[in-house]
Order: structure tokens, then sequence, then C-alpha cells
């Protein structure tokens, strides 16, 4: 069983007493149970001493940070104990190779569109997502691959009207800063899951700094971003229909202006109580035939590639069969 997340919603200073970490903010202060913990996320100002960061490092236990507009801004991820050399050799070989990165940047990419097409089938929405996944064959370059799924996700949010109530139209995607409701709460969805699969490839051997669908640049983990790619039409934008059409969300969960559109706290706070109800909700397995949580399930995504880096089994996205 998996450590639950703990969120830090709001400003305040993070302190440590011994092996204890309290939360201190307006409203109090508050014990973290640092060994039942998985992550924290830290959204607005926190205050902290490097004692805190020692404590957090011997257990392990990442901080995604996110700005007070709930956008992230980094994580501090603690040095690695699951280190392999081989591995790391490895992954660098499949990224200088380009015939055996072209294969895992597809693979990424009809990972996500095949879960898009799931998604869509669940409400009956005729689309062209399967045209312009045969493409894909036809590419010989990243960036063309890139194209695709470009494309892809602009057919796929294309539909999202047909999906949402009129108060809550999508528009187009619009990002920094998003444009609308919709928008803001995609991109914000879409920081959480990068910021999950992070936590997630934190606990394999794999490198997050070495990629294969998106460019490994710098002061990023591009991993994280081609893994995410594969859960965010499940995780995320399944999570976004239910809430707006249940209307758990509504327009007052929204700060706007002329020129964006943010999630004020309460908006925050629902979105992150549902993803973390979503993370630990379970399904049984189809094929280890037992129940695992849908977090695991990124885990389980992150050995899977990890195999397929080491020539053991030939790596086949995630897609959802329930």
């Amino acid at each position: 069983m998996l450590r639950k997340n703990y969120y830090i919603l709001s400003e305040g200073i993070l302190k440590r007493k011994e092996n204890t970490l309290y939360f201190v903010n307006n409203k109090g202060k508050k014990p973290i149970p640092i060994n039942k913990i998985y992550s924290i996320y830290a959204y607005g100002q926190i205050t902290f001493s490097s004692q805190v960061m020692s404590l957090l490092a011997k257990k392990g236990i990442p901080i995604h940070f996110f700005n007070y507009y709930g956008f992230y801004n980094g994580s501090y991820y603690p040095r690695e104990t699951l280190l392999s050399g081989d591995l790391l050799v490895r992954q660098a070989e499949y990224y200088l190779n380009q015939p055996k990165r072209l294969e895992l940047a597809k693979l990424f990419v009809e990972g996500a569109a095949n879960n898009i097409l799931k998604v869509l089938s669940y409400y009956k929405i005729e689309n062209n997502v399967n045209e312009i996944l045969m493409e894909l064959n036809k590419t010989n370059k990243i960036t063309e691959i890139m194209n695709v799924e470009g494309r892809i996700r602009s057919e796929y949010y294309s539909k999202f009207d047909e999906i949402l109530p009129k108060e809550f139209k999508m528009e187009g995607r619009s990002r920094q800063p998003p444009k609308n409701m919709i928008n803001s709460l995609i991109s914000f969805g879409n920081s959480m899951m990068y910021s999950t699969v992070l936590t997630e490839i934190y606990n394999t051997q794999l490198n997050p700094t070495i990629s294969y669908l998106h460019e490994p640049f710098e002061r990023r983990f591009s991993l994280s971003l081609d893994l995410s790619e594969i859960f965010k039409p499940i995780f995320v934008d399944r999570l976004i229909f239910y809430l707006v059409n249940k209307k758990m969300i509504t327009k007052k969960d929204f700060n706007q202006d002329l020129n964006c559109c943010l999630l004020n706290d309460s908006g925050r706070n629902k979105f992150i109580k549902e993803y973390n109800k979503r993370l630990e909700k379970t399904i049984k397995h189809k094929d280890l035939n037992k129940k695992v949580s849908y977090q695991r399930l990124i885990r389980l995504e992150a050995y899977k590639l990890k195999k397929h880096i080491l020539g053991i089994k030939k790596y086949n996205p995630f897609v959802i069969w329930w």
C-alpha cells in the first residue's frame, strides 16, 4: 500500500523538532505524519530550514512547489538512493540511438491517443483521432512525432465543448496564463500530474532527466513529461469533466480578470481533494490479478519502461481497460 500524499495548501512555515515536522500558519500548528506521507505539495510562500530539508531527504520525500496561482515552479528532489549505473547508461544510449528513441516517442503518443479515444468513446463523441494517429507511421523525426501529438490534442480539445456545460466552454487551449475556467483546470491538473509522475519515477532507478518524446532540457525532469502524456486524459481530464458536470466546481472557485482566469483557494482545495481520491482508488489489475491503486499504475508504467530499456520486455503503453 502506497503512502498517501500530504498537501500544503496555504502560506506558512515548515518546522522540525527532532524527527517530527510541523506546519504553522494562521490556522495554527499541525504535525505532519512524515512516516505516512509520500510527497509534499507546497502552495504559495513556504518557509523552511535546512534541518527540514535534511529530514525530508533522509525519508526520501520530495517537495513539489507551486506558486500563488497554482502553477508548478519546481521540485526538491532528495538524493537518489535507487541508483543503477547500468540503467543510466542504457537510458542515455536509447536517447542517442535515433531509431530506439523514435520507437519510444511513438509509443508515448500512441498510449496518450488511445486513452484519449477511451475518454471520447465514453461520451459517445465522434472524432478524427484515429485518422491523425495513423500518420505516426510516416514520421521519422521527433519534430514530426510532436506535430502529430499536437494535432491529436487539438482534435481532442475541440470536443471538450460537447462534454461541458455552456458556462464552462473551452473555446480553444490557452496557457500562461489560461484565459478561462476550463483552461485553468487543465493547466492546474497537468501540473499535478507532472509532479505525481515525477514522484513515482523517483521511486524507481530511472533518471527523470533523460526523455524520448520531449527534449531533455536543463532544469526540468522531462521523462515525467513523457509519461504524463499517457495519464493526463484518464486522470486529469476525466476528473475535470466529473467536477464540472457534477457542479462540484463552479464559477465561484475562480478568480478572473481581463487577462487570465485562475483557481482560487477554494477551487484548488476541491480539485486536490478529489485528485487525491483518484490516486487512492483501486482497480483489479488484469495482468497482476490483484487490486492496485491508480497511483500504483503510474509506478508500474515506469517499471515497464525500465524493462524495455534493459531489453527484458518490450514496452507497451498503459491504456485504460475499464
